[in-house]
């Protein structure tokens, strides 16, 4: 099965540790406003998800979401969640350990978008 989100090693690190230290988490890919286009990471529940928000799947056990306008332009792309060192978005939490979360992505195959059409 094709999955819309996945994380790198070292993301799934990065989860684990902030896991341990606030509890569940969850994710956000910004829109782009105050933070650019950086996935956000928030305990559980401390971001309302609404109508327009598409849930992609999870990674390291956290649920990951998007805004509908964003998903729009990035259907065609698998999306990456890398770790790199630097202050991120001062929402997120990982900020405070000197790292920041990053979206890199690769665009699906034909036979992957099928698949996920037909999903």
């Amino acid at each position: 099965m094709t999955e819309r989100v996945v994380a790198t090693d070292a993301a799934l690190d990065l989860i684990t540790l902030l896991t341990e230290k606030h509890g569940p988490v969850m994710f956000h890919q910004s829109g782009g406003c105050c933070d650019g286009s950086s996935p956000m990471c928030y305990p559980e529940g401390d971001l309302l998800i609404g109508d327009q928000d598409i849930y992609l799947g999870t990674i390291g056990g956290a649920k990951f979401y998007i805004h509908k306008n964003q998903f729009d332009y990035w259907k065609h792309t698998q999306l990456i969640i890398d770790v790199v060192d630097g202050r991120g978005g001062m929402f997120s939490l990982e900020g405070v350990e000197g790292k920041r979360f990053l979206t890199r992505s690769r665009a699906f195959t034909a036979e992957e978008n099928k698949e996920l059409q037909n999903s």
